[in-house]
């Protein structure tokens, strides 16, 4: 780990690229499985259909995300000096 130039400052993030798809996919779908599970549950959704919800709202959101952390990386990469 390199050691921060001044005292108070941190040392600068690598840049990186976003990450896949199938991450953002796979993570969205777990979120929405969570926000919905038990809204679905009271409702008496068997819970193969909420899995198959919760994946389909991570296909969904899953381009979207994925552009709002490349957009978020782009930004961090320009504030930081050189």
């Amino acid at each position: 780990m390199t050691e921060p130039t001044d005292a108070g400052t941190p040392p600068a993030l690598q840049p990186r690229a976003p990450r896949s798809f199938l991450t953002h996919m796979a993570v969205d779908a777990i979120v929405a499985f969570l926000a919905t599970a038990i809204v679905l549950y009271f409702l008496g959704v068997p819970l193969w259909a909420m899995i198959v919800v919760a994946w389909v709202l991570g296909l969904v959101a899953a381009p979207t995300t994925r552009r709002w952390e490349a957009q978020q990386l782009a930004a961090r990469d320009s504030e930081q000096p050189d």
